[in-house]
């Protein structure tokens, strides 16, 4: 299998070393070191079982640790040895979670319990299917360590994606874990407009050993614990360990605390001073100073308290807005109570709640705000108890985002939100940019309640861009765009023609219903009176002038503010001439063009026609008025009138008679010389040739009228989204279906956010054509499309939305498509990802090739890849082939990359060369039991074949395993034995090319027990011994004896001599009157011999005959208390180098030395080592670091006395030294 392990750096270019065991690792087949920009990564191919070490990768000062972890499974079927990939198993058992059902969890991640060493994973899973990009989720501990800085050895973060169920998985891995791990924890995931956490608790409990009736804990080594308070000092120079210790410095702005799982202020009651740095790391306390300062408070309180029977505990967590509960328990229970936050006492109100039950008294807090965040005391008598309540704000959450705009050049842009609480601070940004006050007064920032505003009054060409609203639970963007100003004239105002007492209505329409304007009158502004009336609704401007005079008749002028336009028109005013005419007259009409082609007159829709149609003749003619279609019409009475087309009505009437007014929406009106036809409200309906008939006994006139209503357009269907690239699409329409009987002078397109309710504006300039580019819109974002028709009486309604699409660009080809390798029926292809995927991620690759001289391109793998290499199987030898690739997604495939050069699929010859490892050039020493594993990598093609012998002859397969494969041979004996032990010949051989290499492998065993030991002298008080080597050396050379006594009568055993070479010693110091049994050990590089050789008989050591009466004498009292003649001197060393400090004491009888670092009693401790001789004190410190510096002290104690002198130590770091110790208790 291979391995690949990926790394990424702040910056591109920074060169990156990566480290097996220690070892940095060069690029070969084996090891594949790639590097592009800032991420960088190492492939292991052919894994093997002796790959599961410790890696690392170095970048500059940084150094981040891993591990590989592989499995070997047992099979009964394959004696081949095979090596697989396995995950190190959880040590902790997490029950299956509930589906969250509110925000974006589907499942959260469940509280875990561990033992120490073990392995534990948390899950967290997120519904993917309402999301157009992966969510980003980060892990905490406690409420601000990011654990994505401390993967590595101890921690994994890992994260999948289901397509099927599209669910994302995102997962936290902690290894081997320690007392420090435990505590709570939170996962955070954040989309584009949403936000939502979840806490958890890890419980790590301790492993019990029980040795000689002794109960010992495993807590850290005193190296390790060193180790982790010096990265927590020297900045983390190793990233890849997860180290909590960092949670011992203090914060100068938090308030709350991770609250112990155990009774932590119990356990530090009763500790002694000396011990609360050890409790501190043990249990992750955070704020040690700010606990002892209330523990010291608390211990006072304990001394004098006789008035409560349970106080408050020493601090409370509550989040905001919830409510909480203050409860103490009184010995009296008649007693009053007072309540005091922060020193002053607290009133009874709605908020604060004071009840008493029996003995106890409770203090209920609603609503809990910041404020509430203080120090609170209950007061019986003049007895207090304290305790300090922490407010947890939660995260401000965006409930309504930003929306996109569209303004001209001077417009007031605001952009407003929506935030989950009142008040909340905010962060506005431009194009990434933050805004402040203090740049410009240009923007102007405003808060009412839950509403956010970003106001600015007057906007120009460069305020356009992104605009971004953040807070501490979600981000909103918008987009502004600031376009020129420029008006457009959809209906200019036309020439009149009135009579005298007529209404005169001058009216224009613009595309800016915002625009104000002035008319004019022969170049003065018109003064609106009772009879001018001016008016501005929407687009529409109008001058009404009533009851028109011969004074009115002047050109008229409408001017828009701001803008470069005259619109003019002129008002012509009819006189009326009475002309007497002879009584016998045939009747006339007096219209223009008459008898020749219809006369058309052209109404707007919604518009009112008033056609005044001057007649004579004598007597006075009747006029009869008919709507005329193809097919001969009835005439109708004008009383029965009415609008609807191809229906012929008619009003009869004689001039001399009373008027006679048709009531309805089309009518016609009587006057002496005219008669008017009147339609209020035109439609399309009124559309059609008009004749009026005009009759006396002299005879009749007629004439015809062509009366069109032109309209808006009707609006467009919905159009069609084409071409959808990264930032852009391609939109279509067609022309609509009625274009209001005026050509179509353009289209306006608009879109918008899928969720939004705001319709953008995209052109100015009215589109000519039936389709247009959209650009600048968001990847990701999903938009609609509608379409405006135009004509020259305006603009129609909008078409319905076009489908909803999302802008999303296909990636980019991929990149450095090379050949890896070729063989007579395969080819080896790997190549990179490309470098842009954009939105729609990436769901694989295909691969395709083609024979020289052919054009068709056939697929090499079924279906998509979404690996990065591929091998090519069953190819034809000797066939050329061109190779390409392509990237696919959602959006489709991307541009191809081609090999260039044609790939001839044919074996490429290369001699055999054995590459032997450094580490077997020399003989391999391994002992009796444990397993040997060596892979031997090497070169050659085609496959060379590998053989293997032992001293000359051929191995036995079902003793030792071979696995041979296209680069290295595997030698593989799970228990080694002595047998084992030889020189081993691997022989590579490609036809008559061959390479040789040889290895020494050396098993060796615990040695014999010496031969024929024998006492073989004893006088005064000594005993001389002598022995032979012993027969089974265990393959190794014996490195020396170990010599032991016991006295007969306990056969209790002591060492004399260890590592002694000689095969004869004298042990001295011997009691007179015991006898005494002598064993020795032999000893080699595996240890010592398993027996010992045991001397048969004892020696005496006998009593002389003579005795002795000393004379008597007064003893003189000598004791004396301990002085220090020589004190202990101030020292600052380097750490990482062993250091002493000396001094010299006096003191009769002698006095017991103890040692003291910072009050804490250093016997029990390994790490130091004490010497006294001739009354000369040393304590030897092995290899101090920073950690070790402080205040040493030396006390001398006997029954006369006592003394202590004190010295300080400064240990200074040394990096290469912090490297040492940091591999060591890595190891």
């Amino acid at each position: 299998s291979t391995a690949v392990f990926e790394a990424e750096t702040e910056k591109a270019g920074v060169k990156v070393k990566w480290q097996r065991a220690g070892t940095e690792i060069t690029d070969s087949e084996k090891y594949v070191i790639k590097a592009e920009g800032n991420k960088h990564s190492l492939t292991i191919n052919n894994v093997v079982k002796e790959d599961d070490v410790t890696y690392a990768v170095i970048a500059g000062s940084s150094k981040v640790k891993f591990e590989l972890k592989v499995k070997e499974p047992e099979s009964s079927q394959n004696t081949e040895e095979v090596l697989v990939f396995d995950s190190v198993p959880s040590a902790g058992t997490q029950p299956e979670e509930p589906v969250d059902p509110i925000g974006l969890f589907v499942t959260r991640p469940q509280d875990g319990e561990v033992t120490v060493g073990g392995n534990i994973t948390f899950t967290a899973k997120v519904a993917g299917e309402s999301l157009l990009k992966k969510p980003s989720v980060k892990w905490f501990k406690g409420k601000w360590m990011d654990l994505a800085s401390k993967v590595g050895q101890h921690l994994q973060l890992h994260d999948s994606y289901d397509r099927n169920n599209k669910v994302y998985t995102f997962e936290l891995e902690i290894i081997e874990a320690n007392m420090t791990f435990a505590g709570g924890y939170r996962c955070e995931v954040s989309t584009k407009d949403k936000f939502d956490s979840s806490n958890f608790n890890l419980t790590v409990n301790e492993i019990y050993h029980l040795c000689h009736d002794i109960v010992s804990f495993p807590f850290p080594s005193k190296t390790n614990y060193i180790f982790l308070l010096l990265r927590s000092t020297e900045g983390h120079d190793e990233a890849g360990e997860l180290n909590f210790s960092a949670l011992l410095k203090k914060r100068g702005d938090g308030k709350t605390e991770s609250q112990p799982d155990v009774d932590v202020w119990e356990i530090l009651r009763k500790a002694p001073p000396s011990e609360y740095e050890k409790i501190a790391f043990q249990y992750g306390i955070t704020d040690l100073r700010g606990m002892l300062k209330r523990l010291k408070r608390i211990k006072k309180e304990e001394k004098k308290s006789t008035a409560f029977l349970k106080k408050l505990d020493p601090a409370y967590q509550v989040d905001k807005g919830q409510k909480i509960k203050l409860m103490v328990e009184v010995a009296n229970p008649d007693a009053d109570v007072k309540w005091l936050k922060n020193g002053q006492e607290i009133q009874v109100s709605g908020r604060y709640i004071f009840e008493a039950v029996g003995n106890k008294r409770i203090l209920t807090i609603n609503h809990c705000s910041l404020a509430d965040d203080a120090a609170y005391e209950c007061v019986v008598g003049e007895e207090k108890s304290f305790t300090e309540l922490f407010v947890k704000e939660p995260p401000i959450l965006i409930t309504h985002p930003l929306e996109d705009q569209m303004v001209m050049v001077g417009e007031r842009v605001e952009f407003e939100c929506e935030v989950s609480e009142e008040g909340a601070t905010v962060k506005w940004e431009k194009d990434g940019v933050e805004l402040t006050r203090e740049e410009t007064f240009k923007y102007r920032f405003k808060k009412d309640g839950k509403k956010q505003y970003l106001i600015i009054n007057e906007s120009t060409k460069e305020d356009s861009g992104h605009y971004t609203v953040k807070t501490n639970g979600g981000v909103s963007v918008a987009e502004l765009i600031v376009q020129e100003k420029k008006l457009e004239v959809y209906q200019s105002i036309a020439d009149l023609t009135v009579k005298a007492r007529d209404q005169a209505v001058f009216k224009c329409e613009v595309s800016d219903e915002n625009v104000k304007g002035i008319w004019l009158k022969n170049g003065k502004e018109v003064v609106p009176d009772e009879r001018i009336k001016i008016s501005h609704i929407g687009r529409i401007h109008k001058l009404t002038i009533e009851d028109v005079t011969p004074g009115d008749e002047a050109d008229y002028s409408f001017i828009p503010q701001g803008f470069a336009y005259n619109l003019s028109a002129k008002l012509q005013f009819l006189e009326v001439k009475i002309d007497f005419v002879p009584r016998e007259e045939p009747p006339k009409i007096h219209l223009d063009c008459l008898g020749q082609s219809p006369d058309t007159i052209v109404v707007v829709a919604g518009n009112k026609l008033r056609l005044d149609v001057p007649i004579s003749g004598d007597p006075t003619p009747t006029v009869i008025w008919q709507k005329v279609n193809k097919h001969p019409s009835t005439p109708m009475d004008s009383s029965a009138v009415s609008g609807t087309t191809h229906i012929d009505f008619s009003c009869y009437f004689h001039c001399p008679q009373l008027l006679f007014e048709s009531e309805g929406r089309v009518r016609v009106e009587k006057h002496e010389d005219h008669c008017v036809f009147i339609i209020e409200g035109a439609e399309k309906e009124d559309e059609g040739v008009y004749r009026v008939i005009v009759k006396n006994p002299v005879g009749e006139d007629k004439a015809d009228i062509t009366v069109k209503v032109i309209d808006v357009p009707d609006p467009p269907e919905a159009p069609k989204i084409s071409n959808i690239g990264e930032d852009y699409c391609t939109v279509q329409w067609q022309p609509p279906k009625y274009d209001g009987g005026q050509p179509v002078l353009g289209y306006i397109l608009e879109r918008k956010k899928k969720k939004s309710y705001r319709w953008m504006r995209l052109n100015f300039d009215l589109l000519k054509e039936l389709t247009y580019e959209a650009k600048r819109m968001i990847e990701g974002v999903v938009y609609e499309m509608r379409i405006y028709a135009v004509n020259s009486i305006g603009m129609s309604r909008p078409s319905p939305a076009s489908q909803p699409f999302m802008p999303i660009a296909p990636p980019s080809e991929p990149t450095h498509f090379t050949v890896e390798d070729v063989s007579d029926s395969t080819v080896a292809l790997k190549w990179r990802p490309p470098e842009r995927i954009g939105a729609g991620g990436l769901d694989g690759y295909i691969v395709e090739y083609c024979k020289e001289g052919s054009t068709e391109w056939i697929p090499a793998l079924p279906g998509l890849t979404e690996r990065t290499s591929a091998l090519i199987k069953d190819l034809v030898t000797g066939d050329k082939l061109h190779f390409r690739i392509k990237a696919i997604n959602l959006a489709g495939e991307s541009g191809a990359a081609i090999i260039k050069e044609p790939i001839t699929v044919q074996e490429i010859l290369q001699r055999p060369k054995i590459w032997l490892p450094r580490h077997l050039r020399q003989t391999l020493v391994k002992k009796v039991g444990e397993t040997i594993n060596i892979v031997i990598p090497f070169q050659g093609k085609p496959r060379p074949k590998i053989t293997w012998t032992k001293d000359g002859q051929s191995l036995d397969a079902k003793d030792v395993g071979i696995r041979n494969s296209n680069t290295d041979t595997i030698l593989f004996i799970r228990k080694a034995e002595l047998h084992h032990s030889g020189a081993y010949e691997i022989t590579l051989q490609i036809e008559n090319m061959t390479d040789k290499v040889a290895i020494t492998i050396q098993i060796i065993d615990k040695p014999g027990p010496p031969q024929n030991i024998k006492l073989t002298d004893v006088w005064g008080f000594n005993a001389a011994l002598e022995w032979t080597p012993p027969q089974d050396d265990g393959n190794a050379q014996i490195l020396g004896y170990t010599v032991q006594k016991a006295d007969k009568k306990t056969m209790e055993w002591y060492t004399v001599f260890d590592h002694y070479r000689r095969t004869n010693c004298v042990v001295s110091e011997l009691i007179m009157g015991n006898e005494y049994f002598f064993r020795v050990f032999s000893e080699n590089l595996c240890g010592l011999s398993e027996t010992a050789a045991t001397t048969k008989n004892p020696a005496y050591i006998q009593k002389t005959g003579t005795t002795y009466k000393p004379p008597c004498y007064k003893e003189h009292d000598f004791s004396e208390p301990p002085k220090f003649t020589h004190p202990l001197v101030n020292r600052s060393v380097i750490a990482g180098y062993n250091t002493t400090l000396s001094c010299a004491v006096r003191g009769i009888p002698k006095p017991k030395i103890y040692w003291y670092k910072n009050k804490m009693d250093l016997s029990g401790d390994a790490k130091y080592r004490m010497f006294s001789k001739q009354g000369v004190l040393t304590l030897e410190i092995r290899k101090p670091t920073p950690f070790d510096g402080g205040f040493y002290t030396c006390k001398a104690v006997n029954e006369r006395g006592e003394a202590e002198i004190e010295c300080k130590l400064d240990v200074r770091g040394n990096h290469m030294s912090i490297m040492h110790n940091t591999n060591t208790a890595v190891k």
